[in-house]
């Protein structure tokens, strides 16, 4: 149950360091190449296809939902709320017996 690099526990295991399901590099890289094709598709008149208002506030409930999912999941599981409705107020125990003197 290898759950991927971690510290010697033991004397004798070697130190594997932490590595990154997506190297810093290769994010840059193709976050990049992202953009120029963006870039490069405004100046042509192809890709300039008119959208109905509706349907791209649909799409993109709907791609938030898909990329969601799993931390939907997660915050469902361990009952977390993102907001909150104020301070909780707690009541301690009435003391009807005690009197102040004045």
């Amino acid at each position: 149950s290898d759950d991927g690099p971690s510290l010697p526990t033991r004397q004798n295991e070697e130190f594997r360091p932490f590595i990154r399901r997506l190297p810093e590099f290769k994010f840059w890289h193709s976050a990049t190449k992202g953009i120029l094709v963006a870039m490069a598709c405004t100046f042509f008149e192809a890709f300039n296809v008119p959208v109905f208002w509706p349907i791209l506030v649909m799409y993109f409930i709907m791609l938030f939902c898909i990329t969601m999912k799993r931390q939907i999941k997660h915050m469902i599981k361990y009952r977390y709320i993102p907001f909150t409705h104020g301070k909780r107020k707690y009541k301690g125990k009435e003391d009807v017996g005690k009197t102040f003197a004045s």
